[in-house]
């Protein structure tokens, strides 16, 4: 029993110390530019608006996502996106590429009507690591919508800043 209490004793210790050595970041907010190609029968639209999205660390490598981007274009056309999901990635110097499956919904309003619909985003990126907490994202997803009872399979890209903490 005694051995059982120094064991203990010995992890409660070096706990921190073992903590310490894993200098990971616990998740980031990204907020940037954000380019929307828009296109269903026979209509195609270049959207450009703002994406934000957060991430939270549940391992070392992979993360849990919430993003929301909202894209604007001609003909009073509005797009956005409410997606969630799983975020692997990898740091390798000054840079950490990810990849990233998210699902969850989207809206669109262009006159005279407007539609909501289940939406997926399959992409990935990299981050630049700048100074400190800052890094520069640049983003590419495929992102499939039903708008209007008509599959729309659209590209997004995004670039801006992220902060880590």
């Amino acid at each position: 029993m005694q051995r059982m209490y120094r064991l203990v004793l010995v992890l409660l210790v070096l706990s921190p110390a073992l903590h310490a050595q894993a200098i990971l970041p616990k998740g980031d907010v990204f907020l940037g530019y954000s380019y929307n190609h828009f296109g269903a029968q026979g209509f195609s639209d270049s959207l450009n608006g703002w994406e934000l999205s957060g991430e939270g660390k549940v391992l070392p490598f992979l993360g849990i996502v919430g993003d929301y981007s909202s894209h604007y274009g001609d003909n009073k056309l509005h797009e956005q996106n409410f997606l969630f999901g799983p975020r692997a990635s990898v740091t390798v110097g000054r840079v950490t590429p990810f990849a990233q499956l998210l699902v969850g919904g989207a809206h669109i309003s262009l006159n005279p009507g407007s539609d909501t619909s289940f939406a997926t985003a399959v992409g990935g990126g990299v981050d630049w690591r700048l100074r400190g907490p800052l890094a520069w994202r640049f983003q590419g997803d495929y992102l499939h919508t039903s708008f209007f009872g008509s599959a729309q399979n659209d590209v997004r890209f995004s670039s801006g800043i992220v902060f880590r903490f």
